[in-house]
C-alpha cells in the first residue's frame, strides 16, 4: 500500500503542474490578444 500511494502521488504532481502552466499561459495569452486589441482599436 505505501509503494501506491508514493506513486500516485508523484504521477500526480507533474500532471498538476502541467495544468498550472497551461493556465498560466492561456491567461498570458488572453493578456497579450487584450492588449493588442487595445492598440489595435486606438
Amino acid at each position: 500500500m505505501p509503494a501506491e500511494t508514493t506513486n500516485s502521488a508523484t504521477e500526480h504532481r507533474p500532471q498538476a503542474v502541467e495544468s498550472e502552466r497551461g493556465a498560466i499561459l492561456a491567461v498570458l495569452l488572453m493578456v497579450i490578444l487584450g492588449v493588442a486589441g487595445i492598440f489595435a482599436v486606438s
